[in-house]
């Protein structure tokens, strides 16, 4: 894996180079007017214009979407350029286990292993950017903060033939931490493609992820008033309470993780389709003929293979920690080893008509799936299967003003007979001046996760036959120039969760989470503009859902174009959060779990920052956490947040990066 890693990068290295020679002047990636024209001639000899070589077009779709997007080439918000968002709480060091701020249940139906704290820094097929160039695109990017933490990224894309897009994803997190046992070691690899035939009747999708996730656990520092101590300046002499014995050091080329979780996946998607209608085609030229196909109906098939691993060690374990958070008793000089393996085959049918063949936005979708599972889970294998039967229908008229959205799905036999979900949205574009809104709504019947099932390796609770879960959200979004609003409301019933460290357990009254969001950019004077975005939400404090009450993030910066082709943002960014009580974090199972008997109350993360973009460069400059200045022992960034319970975040972090596109 190793090997094909450095291909990779090495290919990707060396086309950067390439298009670096065949352009000196960096082109912008989205849209490029080349001033060269490639001039032939037709079997009449007069000379033709020839489009593909006077612009360079650069869009993408996804997978389930209608939609096709530009690449955004925006500086102003660095989200786009970092892994976690910023209404998201990391565990004090990129790649640790996160946790969104605004409330999100997780809401899909069927077979679910349980493990959700990485996600955010795995490559799944359904975020898979489907591509369309005329030119050959590649991307580079490199990023390099105090702790010696770094994250490196290659992206490669083009058209083989005009009917025929291939390219790969790659990304590496590399951060050994502040504190003891902190490392985080992630890969992620996507290779992908999209062909469709020359007579447009034949269509094929390709992709292949893997994501390999190594995280070490230290399961917080012992007591917090080690923080602010004149003794403990360097993190790495603070107690913590899981890989506290290891011989630990802050070594980035190490992936060895000695006390935490390795989670890696791997897939397999190929998603064919043939249409039946009429054809049609219009000739370009006496030699050049361009082919048309007008759908009547869609035969679609799609395989899915997926194998899943989820393990924790713990190489030299304190046997009083895991007697007092865990119920385990440890034997003497003996380690902590608990696997899940999970393999995954999916058949799916579907057949898809079209009312109009001359729009491909409306459509009637009704199929079939067949799941055959393998499960290993605490050295016993299990086999499972589920068949789901699945619908769809979906209209986007050719004025492109309404959208609308009927889905659902129903696992009629199985391990997950009874799971079902259903959707529907309407989205309307008004104008430009008043945008568009939509409305939708969400229900899932489905069967909690495979964790908390007493089979799993990772329950080491008491068997309990739990309830279906069912989640309903329902709301509104508006996006205009001057302000987008959301309003959410969750309501969820027989909601499962560890109700400590290792003890799983049901609410068996219904949650009710209410969010209301808005932003807006306000233009304070010719340059500086304030970006403004906040959440409200509450839920009942009975209930094992814990959120912030305000969720906020102010971004005041100084912005404009210079010397031609500089683009520059820079200023300040502050993002607060009301104290609440805080979930603490279960590192063997993965889990976050709630608490009572703490309540974090940060100071607002504060950040400099100083963005800019020359033509397909991007550099970015930026001092995080500000607000960790402690002037009572010196000039010290000692004074941290925490994200968790007796988990800090960072103290002052500098961070540069730099992003590259380039065009062949």
């Amino acid at each position: 894996m190793k090997h094909f890693l450095l291909s990779i990068l090495l290919i990707a290295l060396g086309t950067a180079v390439f298009a670096q020679v065949q352009n000196p002047v960096p082109l912008d990636p989205a849209r490029i007017n080349n001033r060269q024209l490639n001039q032939k001639k037709d079997s009449t000899g007069f000379q033709q214009r020839d489009d593909l070589a006077d612009s360079i077009t650069i869009s993408y779709r996804f997978l389930e979407s209608l939609r096709r997007y530009n690449i955004d080439s925006s500086i102003n918000d660095f989200d786009t350029y970092f892994p976690v968002p910023s209404s998201w709480q990391f565990l004090g060091n990129n790649g640790a286990a996160a946790f969104p701020l605004i409330f999100q249940p997780y809401a899909k139906a069927g077979c679910d292993p349980g493990f959700h704290a990485f996600d955010l820094y795995q490559f799944r097929v359904e975020d898979t950017k489907f591509y369309k160039t005329t030119r050959p695109f590649s991307l580079l990017a490199y990023q390099l903060a105090a702790g010696k933490e770094q994250m490196i990224q290659a992206q490669h894309t083009q058209n083989i033939k005009p009917t025929f897009n291939a390219g790969f994803d790659y990304r590496l997190i590399n951060a050994p931490g502040l504190f003891i046992n902190q490392n985080n070691n992630h890969n992620n690899v996507r290779l992908f493609s999209s062909y469709q035939g020359k007579r447009k009747r034949y269509a094929a999708f390709f992709v292949i992820t893997s994501n390999t996730i190594r995280a070490a656990e230290n399961g917080g520092i012992i007591n917090d008033t080690f923080l602010l101590s004149p003794n403990f300046k360097d993190r790495f002499g603070i107690d913590v309470n899981l890989g506290n014995a290891a011989q630990y050091t802050q070594n980035p080329f190490s992936t060895t993780v000695r006390t935490g979780n390795i989670y890696k996946n791997a897939t397999i998607f190929l998603q064919q389709s043939y249409d039946v209608g009429r054809k049609d085609s219009i000739a370009v030229n006496d030699s050049t003929t361009e082919y048309l196909f007008y759908p009547r109906l869609r035969f679609q098939h799609a395989i899915t293979y997926k194998t899943a691993s989820y393990n924790f060690k713990d190489g030299t374990p304190d046997s009083s920690y895991y007697q007092n958070l865990y119920g385990i008793t440890l034997p003497k000089d003996t380690t902590v080893f608990l696997q899940d393996k999970w393999k995954f085959l999916e058949n799916d049918f579907s057949l898809i008509q079209f009312p109009d063949p001359k729009n491909p936005g409306q459509f009637l979708k009704l199929g079939a799936a067949l799941q055959n599972i393998n499960c290993t889970a605490d050295s016993i294998a299990y086999s499972f299967y589920n068949l789901r039967l699945h619908g769809e229908y979906r209209n986007r008229t050719r004025n492109k003003k309404w959208e609308i959205l009927l889905k659902g799905e129903f696992y009629l036999n199985g391990f997950n007979s009874g799971d079902y979900h259903a959707e529907a949205s309407l989205d309307r574009y008004l104008n430009r001046r008043f945008g568009d809104v939509k409305f939708f709504f969400n229900n899932t019947n489905r069967t909690p996760s495979f964790i908390y099932d007493e089979r799993s390796a990772f329950n080491p609770g008491l068997p309990v036959n739990f309830n279906k879960e069912n989640i309903t959200s329902f709301g509104a979004t508006a996006n205009n120039p001057f302000v987008r609003l959301a309003f959410t409301n969750h309501l969820i019933s027989n909601y499962t969760y560890f109700a400590d460290y290792f003890k799983t357990a049901q609410y068996s009254k219904l949650i009710n989470v209410i969010q209301v969001s808005a932003s807006k950019k306000f233009r304070v004077t010719k340059r500086i503009n304030w970006y403004l975005e906040a959440t409200l939400q509450q839920t009942d404090g009975a209930s094992p859902i814990r959120v912030p009450l305000l969720y906020t993030r102010s971004r005041l910066a100084f912005e404009g174009n210079y010397f031609k082709n500089l683009n520059l943002s820079t200023g300040i960014e502050v993002r607060y959060f009301s104290p609440y009580k805080a979930n603490n974090y279960a590192a063997v199972v993965g889990q976050f779990v709630p608490q009572d008997s703490l309540t974090i109350s940060n100071l607002p993360d504060i950040n400099a920052f100083l963005h800019f973009r020359i033509k397909t460069f991007t550099g970015f400059l930026r001092l995080e956490n500000l607000n960790t200045l402690y002037l009572k022992n010196g000039f010290d960034f000692v004074n941290n947040n925490f994200a968790a319970p007796l988990i800090p975040t960072p103290g002052m972090m500098f961070r540069l990066g730099i992003k590259w596109w380039f065009v062949n």
